[in-house]
């Protein structure tokens, strides 16, 4: 029976303490110091100072826990036998319950008052006690609450002495995306210690762009067949990636149901989280051998200080003796928490020495409750910052609390083979995924899976799984299909509402078909269109997309546009269509009917000084070559003509562009950008429910001036009304769409590129793990022979381009837009021609008319006349002087003959006496001043004109 004034627990207490002496007095190395004393202790050298301890006695977590903070404080109290204070353990068993807990708790700052609470056990007793450590200024030092929802900022009296869960995601997510896994089933108890990490993985999951299509929630009390249910939901999706984050007692039968179920084969991916890694050695070993094989888990890394193996020794030898019906006990980290724990509250309480540690009561009315009547502690806040403040090297590593709670350093990466984990790599946040940690680098962050050891997977595979697959029997895929009034080459859809089914068509279809052949497995899917129940469009393409985006459908297939704000929501494929837009403008007509368009290539000012650099030129060469050259000498009028010939036909006759300059010009765009179109105040067009609409209003168009159309034929007629009469400028779209309209009306309009885009791709949701399979496929095509027959199949032109020439003009220079030079040169020719016949009839008409004989004789001899060469001309004259001694007329018909057959006419004379009558130059010509007599002597002319006859004939 228990003393007067002292409670059984305190009873139980100080038997315990005995014990604990004894034991610790026969295996100890030293003399030991009991560490929990009861109130009524009459050592005048110590001062008793009141802890609660509320723990799960029944929970190896709990057990391990109380048994280490016994060591710890004995341990500490034996190594400093001079301190002046001792902590009293003021034990509650909680029995798993939170109310219990809470019950417990308050019992102890009520009654006890206590200074500090070490406990509770788990996250979800730790709530409401929390509230009463901030109540009564308490300090709540949790060992095993890792929950990131318990946050010491919200609770300033929560200390936790062990690591947030939190601080393990970015561990979990560097392994997922080592594997390159794009979607993730997160499997969690539905409870608080469940749901606390669920917001900070996620996070960090879709950090690295992997998706978490579904989020299963465990009760902590399901049933196998519970367990069952959800298993076999969760086969029927695609993804093969579980992340698990549960206690080890659901988690075992959590295993053992989906190694029931086949989850546990070739394929699948199962991640632990430290939840139930740190505690492995507590799951039943035969769980651990038939149902965990291939599991992959994030431990906490426990660095190895000197004193860690014998504490373990001397934990094991007392753990057996208080608990023989236990064999083998093994420590895990919330064992090295709790000794730490109690280590760092024992040494502020020493630091704080002889203190006051009372508490002050509050009055309370005569119907308060217990929580009404609880006092306030008057060192708590002293106590509190002192433990915020205190580090030291424990069994853990560094104790040093960053914001209430253990600072994170690093993970251990383990797999599970055999009955155990195998360690195959590190975390840490300065360096990612390591081999080990000899291989520190505080320089690079990496997530390669060459920094992780061999793994073997579920199934005894070595084979990376790739993290997802379509179930066998699972939904096929349900895929959106736009429903489209014009432009069907890309999309048809064709209803029979007769049997209310529709036939999907089209340039799109038939490439996400080929596509799908070309997978290396078989996916199920059905191409349903998007429309209303009377067959019309039941909204845009961004509409289509957010069924994607919410899930309702499973992916786009269609001529759906790869832009970045759609980006945000979806994931695409690699494009299978050309990128870009433009705008689609006529050509001019610049067949211009104007007389003088030959005129246009060179400007007036250019014109002026061509003509001025041919006076120049001529008379450049007229100045280097009239002295040698005979072709440049005789009359002024025969130097002039004959320089400004050379001149004119040096430059015209060398190269020239003018046709090429009209051609060009004449293929020239009516609009060349789009700043033109702004300034000009023109109406624009775009496709009816396009982004383009978007885009144009981004670029500054105004709406009224946004004219949308419905499909190609629409378009041309716009184009050809063209603003005036109530049409487009230019029409905005993408480049396949454009050019599909370019293969219809041929030459008639050209593109401008206006804006960037990435062409069409195939719309899934983020994450999906169909999109690199696809997009690879989608290269495997278009590369292949099969693109250019699906292109020829419906994108090229069907109709007679010929016909379509007809609308536009000709790109040939025609005869009306050169009649005015033709004019010029005619009129100049026929000028030349008139002037010579005047002079002609004029020379000879006299003669003519004089001679005897009919009409007819007469226009002979006039026609006989104008065959004859004109001797008395310059070029005849001027042989005469050069052949001074030729005295008959023979000599003059020979020189004639002579003419005939060379390229310079030769010089002769009929008679030397007309050297006698002209003055010759120091050049051998003729002088200009004297001139030539403008006769020749009849007999010599007449036989002239014998011999010309007889060449003749």
């Amino acid at each position: 029976m228990a003393p007067a004034g002292i409670s059984f627990d305190v009873e139980k207490l100080l038997f315990m303490g005995l014990y604990f002496f004894v034991i610790v007095a026969i295996f100890g190395d030293g003399p030991w110091v009991t560490v929990a004393q009861s109130s009524n202790n009459n050592n005048a050298t110590t001062i008793p100072v009141n802890v609660g301890v509320v723990l799960d006695l029944e929970t190896w977590v709990g057990q391990m826990g109380l048994s280490c903070i016994n060591m710890s404080l004995a341990d500490f109290y034996s190594s400093n036998p001079s301190c002046k204070t001792r902590l009293v353990l003021n034990v509650r068993d909680s029995k798993q319950d939170e109310v219990a807990a809470a019950a417990a708790a308050l019992d102890l700052i009520k009654n006890k008052q206590v200074q500090a609470i070490i406990g509770p056990e788990g996250s979800v007793q730790a709530d409401f006690i929390i509230d009463l450590g901030n109540k009564s200024h308490v300090p709540i030092i949790s060992f095993s609450a890792t929950s990131p929802s318990l946050s010491s900022i919200r609770s300033p009296y929560f200390i936790r002495a062990a690591q947030n869960d939190s601080s393990q995601v970015n561990a979990i997510s560097a392994v997922v995306q080592a594997f390159g896994w794009k979607e993730s089933v997160l499997i969690y108890v539905d409870n608080q210690f469940g749901e606390g990490i669920i917001p900070s993985l996620t996070d960090a999951l879709e950090e690295i762009d992997t998706r978490v299509p579904y989020r299963s929630l465990i009760p902590p009390s399901a049933t196998d067949d519970q367990i069952m249910q959800e298993l076999y939901k969760l086969m029927m999706m695609q993804t093969r990636v579980f992340i698990v984050h549960m206690l080890p007692t659901l988690g075992s039968r959590l295993f053992a149901k989906a190694k029931e179920v086949g989850m546990m084969r070739e394929g699948y991916v199962w991640i632990l989280t430290n939840g139930i890694t740190d505690l492995l050695n507590s799951v039943d070993s035969s769980v651990v051998a038939s149902s965990m094989q291939g599991v992959l888990g994030i431990k906490t890394y426990i660095p190895d200080p000197p004193n860690l193996d014998n504490f373990i020794v001397r934990w094991k030898m007392k753990f057996q003796q208080n608990n023989p019906s236990i064999l083998n006990p093994t420590l895990n980290i919330f064992g090295y928490w709790a000794y730490d724990a109690a280590q760092a509250l024992a040494m502020v309480v020493e630091e704080m020495g002889a203190a006051n540690f009372t508490f002050k009561m509050l009055k309370a009315s005569t119907d308060a409750t217990d929580l009404d009547t609880i006092g306030v502690s008057q060192n708590g806040q002293k106590l509190l910052q002192g433990l915020v403040n205190t580090t030291f090297m424990g069994l853990a590593g560094n104790f040093s609390l960053i914001d209430g709670q253990l600072e994170s350093s690093a993970f251990e990466i383990v797999n599970i083979n055999g009955n155990a984990a195998r360690g195959i790599g590190f975390w840490t946040l300065e360096n990612g995924l390591l081999r080990d940690l000899s291989s520190f680098n505080t320089s690079k962050y990496s997530t390669f899976k060459s920094n992780l050891q061999s793994i073997i997977w579920p199934g005894d595979s070595t084979s990376v799984p790739k993290g997802w697959e379509i179930p066998t029997n699972g939904k096929r895929l349900k895929i959106l299909v736009p429903v489209k009034d014009g432009f069907n080459q890309f999309v048809k859809v064709t209803r029979d509402p007769s049997t209310n089914t529709s036939q999907v068509t089209g340039y799109c279809i038939d490439i996400f078909q080929a596509v799908m052949e070309k997978l290396p497995y078989v996916v199920a899917y059905d191409l349903i269109p998007f429309a209303l129940p009377n067959g019309n469009s039941a909204g845009s393409y961004n509409d289509m997309i957010d069924q994607v985006f919410y899930l309702n459908y499973d992916a786009v297939v269609g001529d759906t546009t790869i832009i970045a704000n759609r980006s945000l929501y979806v994931d695409f494929t690699l494009p299978y269509t050309e990128s870009g837009g433009a705008m689609l403008v006529p050509y001019k007509d610049n067949n211009s009917k104007n007389a003088w368009v030959f005129l246009k290539p060179l400007t007036w000012d250019l014109w002026l000084i061509t003509v001025c650099f041919f006076v120049f030129i001529a008379l450049v060469v007229w100045i280097l070559e009239h002295r040698i050259n005979e072709d440049f000498r005789g009359p002024a009028t025969h130097q002039v003509g004959t320089s400004f010939w050379f001149s004119f036909s040096t430059v015209v006759f060398a190269q020239t562009s003018l046709s090429s300059l009209l051609v060009v010009q004449n293929l020239q765009p009516t609009v060349t950008d789009v700043d033109q179109l702004l300034k000009s105040g023109e109406n624009v067009g775009y496709q009816h429910g396009s982004f383009v609409y978007g885009m144009l209003k981004q670029m500054k168009f105004d709406d009224s001036r946004l004219i949308s159309y419905q499909s190609p034929e629409e378009c041309n007629a716009l184009l050809s009304n063209r603003s005036a009469k109530g049409g487009i400028a230019a029409a905005f779209h993408e480049v396949p769409y454009l050019k599909l309209i370019l293969s219809q009306y041929c030459n008639k309009y050209t593109m401008i590129p206006a804006f960037k885009t990435a062409g069409f791709g195939f719309v899934f949701p983020k994450g999906s793990p169909l999109v690199p399979d696809i997009s690879r496929a989608i290269l495997n095509v278009t590369e292949g022979p099969k693109m250019t027959e699906i292109e020829n199949a419906w994108l090229t032109l069907k109709s007679n381009c010929q016909n379509s020439n007809s609308l536009v003009s000709s790109n040939s220079l025609g005869l009306d837009s050169f009649w005015g030079l033709f004019l010029i040169a005619g009129a100049s020719a026929f000028s030349a021609l008139l002037i010579f016949m005047v002079m002609f009839i004029k020379r000879n008409w006299h003669d003519v008319i004089s001679s005897s004989g009919s009409l007819w004789e007469k226009t002979v001899e006039l026609g006989r006349r104008f065959y004859q060469r004109d001797v008395n001309s310059h070029t005849f004259r001027k042989d005469r002087f050069r052949d001074r001694g030729m005295d008959d007329c023979g000599n003059e018909i020979a020189a004639v003959e002579t003419f005939e057959n060379t390229h310079f006419p030769s010089s002769s004379s009929c008679d030397s006496s007309l050297n006698n009558d002209v003055l010759i130059n120091e050049q051998g010509t003729p002088s200009a001043d004297q001139g030539l007599p403008n006769r020749v002597d009849e007999g010599c002319l007449e036989r002239a004109i014998d011999a010309e006859l007889t060449n003749v004939n």
